[in-house]
Formats: structure tokens, C-alpha cells, sequence
């Protein structure tokens, strides 16, 4: 009798510890793959199940043209100069679109998914623009204070870095050259040693005094955030942001990405490229990388959707325009473009009568944008691995077709050169 009685009790346990060591088994698993300090290869990035995204006609619901929106960007994805794209519209603070299209891979054919990784380039600005507002509401920097102050690789002609501060460093301001000395980056010359030489630099004005974009001097701030942070500059904003708000996809640096079972190779035309290290290690004016799903969710996050991770006080720092800037974009999309401006990190400018804001990057052979209007929590996010600049028009179809405006063409491909005639670079 105690002999059945000692079996039952062990099958009545069995059930639970088999529930002990699964659990044990999904905290391993989720402290790997989140990545810690190794790259995501060995495992798939368990973020979200397809079920759950708005990724088939069916599920999508708004004011926006959806069925519309789809075939237009399936026919873009379609042209000699893309590769792969991925595409998320957030409505009124809900996603309520994902799609992707191509491929990630020209020479295999691999599909882009909804979990491919694909680099921010410059929207990872953003990131440092939010992190400093949320230091400098802990107290923990002063934006005010000095960029000299605070013992960085960083030196100005005529010794401006003793007076430009962390705020004018973030908005643009040093009075460098546009994108001073980023070809030498891109030679593989250390960022450090160029940021001690930009004492040599030509300016385009006094420091301090107009918006001239960086990239090398931008990247002095992780250098002062990750100080103030106590931890490695990519550490401090995956830690605070990046995992509260369950974006497990995203983080910096090359190997994370190249690393990943799925992941976006550039392209220019119909070449597959090297994947260049240069803007990895300016981390802050160009480090991420993430899914579109995450790179979505950022983008709810900077709408005000999470104030329990990043609360409004925050976000209105990092956003408020600080300087003029001129306008964006080319051909005509600049000419329906006005009164830009820019934050700490952060870009802002006026379309259709609203006020936009968001990001947009450029790295060799990759591209991402980050467009949305406060006032609806309306936007899109954007990823694709070409060069090419024509997709940073999407955003606008969305945001007209939210308005009810007669479509303005934006991505009418009619207008661009038959595909046949066109000679595209090797």
C-alpha cells in the first residue's frame, strides 16, 4: 500500500517538475536570447509569434489604405534597385500593418521576415538623444556643462569644445563641416584619433551658433553618456530601454548582426556587398540594429505609448527643437517639406500642414526611416538593404492616405526610369 501510494505521490510531482526544469529551460534561454554580451546566432530571437502581428489582409484595420498601401510597396520591392524591404505602420498608437517583401539575401534568395535584422544607421541617434534627456532627468548629466568638461577624445578648432555643450554636441552644433571626416571613417581610421583631430577641421560656421550633421563628433556622447551610465555606452541603452520594452531583436554592434540566424545583407543593385564595420564603432550616431517589429515598437515608445520606460518629461526634452536645420529629402518631397528643425537627436518638420517627426539613415547598403505625426500617433518605420533613397517616400503615402488626401504619387514608379533601360552600378 505505502509502495502504491509513494508512486502515485511521484507521478502527481512529475508534472511540476517537469515545470520547474522548463521554466529553467525558458530563463536560459531568454537571458540568450536577448543576446547578453554575445551575438544572437545559435538560437531564433523569440519575440513575437506571427499570430500576434497584423501581417495579413484580414487583419488589418484603420483609416489608412492598407490593400493599397501593400500593392504599392509589393511593386517598389519588385524594382532592380531593392533587395529587401520591411515595412510597419503604427495608426492611432496601434500597430496595425507589417509586411516585408524581397529578399535578404540576393545570392541565396533568403526571404525577408518580420524577425530579419536589418541596421537603423543614423535613427540610432534617437536612442542617444533619449538616453542623455533620461540621464539629465536623474541628475546624472548636466546638458548645459561643457563637452570639454567631460575629459572626451573630442577637440574643436580654437578649442570650441570648451564651450559648445552636451545639448549643442546632441542638436548638431558644433559648427564642423557637414559630416566632417567620415571618409576617413570609412577608410578604417579610428574614431577616436579623428575625434582629437577634428581641432583641424574646417568650419561651416561658429560652434554653437547653426545645425552642421556629424557622425564622429556626434559620437563623443557615448563616450560622456556611458560614464555617466557606469556602463558601456550600447550596455546603458539596451538596459534601459531596448529590454524593458521587450525589443529583444535590438542592439549594436557588427557581430550581433552578422551573428543572427536572419539578417539582412547589403545590397547596390543586384550585388550582395561586404558589410562595413566604419559606423558600428560610432555607436551612437549609427550602432543599431533590430527587426522591424522592435524597430516599431521604438517608434510607439517615442510616441509616449510606454511613459512607465520613457515617461513624458523625457521625451519632450530629447524632442524639442533646438535649431533650424534645411529641409529634408530631395526632389520634390523637399519642396513639400518646411520649417525643419532639430532636437538631441531627433528631427522635426512640417508636412500637409502637421508636424512630423522621426529619423531617417543612410549606411552602405542599408537604409531606415522613422517617420510619425504626434498629434495621431500615426507613423511608419521602414527597413531595406539597397542603397537606394526612393523608399523614405513611404512614410508620406501613409501618413496622406490617414488624411484622406488624394494619393500624391509618391510612390508612383511611372515617373522613374524603365527598368529595362537602366544601368545600375556593379
Amino acid at each position: 500500500m505505502r509502495s502504491q501510494s509513494k508512486q502515485k505521490s511521484r507521478k502527481s510531482a512529475f508534472p511540476y517538475l517537469i515545470a520547474i526544469a522548463a521554466l529553467g529551460l525558458v530563463g536560459w534561454f531568454g537571458f540568450h536570447a536577448l543576446g547578453g554580451k554575445h551575438p544572437l546566432a545559435s538560437i531564433p530571437i523569440p519575440i513575437k509569434g506571427p499570430e500576434n502581428l497584423p501581417d495579413t489582409p484580414a487583419e488589418w484595420r484603420g483609416r489608412i489604405d492598407y490593400p493599397a498601401l501593400d500593392r504599392q510597396l509589393s511593386a517598389l520591392s519588385q524594382r532592380p534597385e531593392m533587395a529587401g524591404l520591411a515595412v510597419a505602420v503604427v495608426e492611432d498608437g496601434e500597430l496595425r500593418f507589417v509586411r516585408t517583401y524581397g529578399v535578404a539575401d540576393k545570392s541565396t534568395g533568403a526571404p525577408v521576415t518580420a524577425h530579419t535584422l536589418f541596421r537603423w544607421a543614423s535613427v540610432s541617434k534617437t536612442a542617444t538623444g533619449v538616453l542623455a534627456a533620461a540621464l539629465a532627468e536623474d541628475g546624472a548629466v548636466d546638458l548645459a556643462r561643457p563637452v570639454g568638461q567631460w575629459g572626451t577624445s573630442l577637440r574643436l578648432p580654437d578649442g570650441a569644445e570648451a564651450r559648445i555643450t552636451l545639448d549643442d554636441l546632441l542638436a548638431q552644433r558644433t559648427g564642423l563641416t557637414k559630416n566632417a571626416y567620415d571618409e576617413k571613417l570609412e577608410e578604417g581610421q579610428s574614431p577616436v584619433l579623428l575625434r582629437t583631430g577634428l581641432a583641424l577641421a574646417p568650419l561651416q560656421c561658429e560652434p554653437g551658433t547653426c545645425h552642421t550633421y556629424q557622425n564622429i563628433a556626434f559620437d563623443a556622447a557615448s563616450e560622456i553618456l556611458g560614464r555617466a551610465a557606469n556602463k558601456p555606452f550600447g550596455d546603458a541603452i539596451e538596459d534601459r530601454f531596448f529590454r524593458p520594452l521587450g525589443m529583444v531583436s535590438a542592439g549594436f554592434g557588427m557581430a550581433r548582426l552578422t551573428g543572427a540566424k536572419d539578417w539582412a545583407r547589403p545590397h547596390r543593385g543586384a550585388q550582395v556587398r561586404p558589410v562595413k564595420e566604419a559606423y558600428w564603432r560610432v555607436p551612437a550616431a549609427a550602432g543599431v540594429e533590430s527587426d522591424i517589429v522592435d524597430f516599431a515598437t521604438w517608434m510607439q515608445a517615442m510616441m509616449g505609448n510606454r511613459p512607465d520606460v520613457l515617461p513624458a518629461p523625457v521625451l519632450q526634452l530629447a524632442h524639442r527643437p533646438r535649431v533650424g536645420t534645411a529641409r529634408l529629402y530631395g526632389g520634390p518631397l523637399r519642396q513639400a517639406t518646411a520649417d525643419a528643425s532639430y532636437g538631441l537627436g531627433w528631427r522635426s518638420f512640417t508636412y500637409g500642414g502637421s508636424r512630423l517627426e522621426g529619423h531617417s539613415g543612410a549606411v552602405a547598403g542599408y537604409r531606415a526611416t522613422m517617420i510619425f505625426e504626434p498629434a495621431t500617433r500615426t507613423g511608419v518605420v521602414a527597413l531595406w538593404n539597397s542603397d537606394w533613397g526612393f523608399p523614405f517616400r513611404i512614410p508620406f503615402t501613409a501618413i496622406d492616405s490617414y488624411h484622406g488626401r488624394a494619393d500624391a504619387g509618391w510612390l508612383d514608379l511611372d515617373a522613374l526610369p524603365p527598368v529595362a533601360r537602366m544601368a545600375l552600378a556593379p
